[in-house]
């Protein structure tokens, strides 16, 4: 896990391609891991930035988000083989971020387009690229905190 200077100097270091990708990660699912083998894939190194805690209140994903503070989700990314550095970033969006990585791609999933990719078009003035990669079909946090509600726990378990 790095801080926003030991990041830039990370990226700075890279030799290759670096790959950026973003999000709240709050319950990792295979959807998250389909996402960051696919971006992981587009280059020689990845990395993720993670909303701060304040940053996911602000999200407006639920009074009870993020559910793992953000230092356990930084260190469970940090822990998986396709994930090389990770930053936490506070702002709204990520794009002071992007702005300060330069990225030689930037990742997102399929419920973005490269329209809505907050800093795509930093990237491709820069004569880098954007993926979209496609969500995986019945994988989603906020739907599993839901079923977590609505049944006090995973298939009814208390």
């Amino acid at each position: 896990m790095l801080d926003r200077d030991a990041a830039r100097r990370w990226r700075r270091a890279q030799s290759g391609r670096v790959v950026f990708t973003n999000g709240v990660f709050d319950l990792l699912h295979p959807g998250h891991i389909d996402l960051l083998t696919a971006a992981r894939a587009a280059g020689d190194a990845l990395i993720v930035g993670i909303n701060s805690d304040a940053s996911v209140r602000r999200l407006g994903k639920g009074a009870d988000r993020p559910i793992r503070p953000a230092a356990d989700r930084a260190y469970v990314l940090s822990a998986l083989a396709a994930v090389d550095a990770v930053v936490i970033f506070d702002e709204p969006t990520p794009l002071e971020l992007v702005m300060a990585l330069e990225p030689d791609v930037l990742v997102k999933g399929g419920d973005y387009t490269e329209a809505t990719i907050v800093g795509a078009s930093a990237v491709r003035a820069r004569g880098g690229s954007v993926l979209v990669v496609p969500l995986t079909a019945g994988q989603s946090t906020s739907a599993i905190v839901e079923r977590l509600r609505r049944t006090g726990g995973i298939d009814g378990a208390r």
